[in-house]
């Protein structure tokens, strides 16, 4: 049997399993897809594992669930710290998380003597269009024009890690987020693929969010997503440094740090609930 942890971030769910206390699994990207299928499994946006580190307090491996492993995900990563701290990996109230995209620095949020979410350093946005990755040949993607099938969108890309295509809009439709969004996933532009944000700009320092994750559809939150808006708002000249943004599944708050550079995002963390998978062995 395989232990398992079912935790949000703003509604961003994922299947979590600590590694500290039972094997890694033999096929994380397989079980993934199991998992997190929403009909036939325990239903989530992909599955993390929680795994010992020898730089940090712990490290975390991501997949979609489509699979697919990516670098990072804000919301996860504060579900990661609270269970560090909430299980007994770690009894700090600064933690150390290491991820496809580096170290980062959490300092939890605590909330009538428990862990509520965490403030993470999400570190400094990558904007060169080459390191995102994108096909521009230009410094950077700003207010550039991408085609899709006959529509033209105004759009800005960064990456928080992972790579991310803002688009500001009058009104985040369906019709945009699950048709258009993952058209603008896939698009030639972006050779490893791309998350991507429609975003309703509500005043300098307030924005509605949706997005298309890569690799999961539609969420109900992305913290790497959350960041780079928060970036794009400003590079575009739409926002100010620090914004709260609403997603379908809470809020989040943005902070870009002009000294430093690093944006910081402040959100909740929530445990839902425990239980046991059986494994490929099983025959129960």
């Amino acid at each position: 049997m395989i232990r398992f942890t079912k935790m949000h971030g703003a509604g961003n769910d994922y299947v979590y399993i600590d590694c500290f206390t039972q094997p890694l699994p033999a096929d994380p990207s397989a079980l993934a897809r199991k998992m997190a299928h929403r009909h036939f499994g325990i239903g989530g946006d992909g599955l993390i594992l929680i795994l010992p580190s020898e730089v940090a307090d712990a490290r975390m491996q991501m997949f979609n669930a489509d699979g697919s492993e990516a670098e990072m995900c804000g919301n996860g990563i504060r579900c990661v710290a609270k269970y560090v701290y909430d299980h007994g990996i770690a009894r700090r109230e600064t933690l150390a998380i290491e991820t496809a995209a580096g170290v980062l620095p959490i300092r939890l949020v605590f909330e009538d003597g428990r862990v509520a979410g965490a403030q993470v350093d999400m570190g400094e946005p990558i904007l060169e269009a080459a390191r995102i990755p994108t096909t521009w040949a230009l410094p950077r993607v700003v207010n550039e024009e991408l085609e899709v099938d006959g529509q033209f969108f105004e759009v800005t890309c960064i990456s928080m890690g992972n790579p991310h295509c803002v688009i500001f809009v009058d009104s985040a439709t369906d019709e945009l987020v699950r048709e258009v969004g993952p058209r603008i996933e896939c698009h030639e532009r972006f050779p490893q693929r791309t998350n991507v944000e429609f975003v309703e700009v509500l005043s300098p320092r307030e924005v509605r969010q949706r997005t298309w994750e890569r690799g999961a559809g539609e969420t109900w939150a992305c913290g790497t997503g959350a960041s780079a808006v928060c970036v794009a708002g400003v590079i575009s000249g739409r926002t100010e440094r620090t914004i709260v943004n609403h997603l379908l599944g809470g809020d989040l708050e943005l902070t870009w740090e002009e000294a430093s550079g690093h944006v910081w995002m402040t959100g909740p963390a929530e445990e839902v609930f425990s239980g046991e998978w059986p494994d490929e062995n099983s025959t129960t």
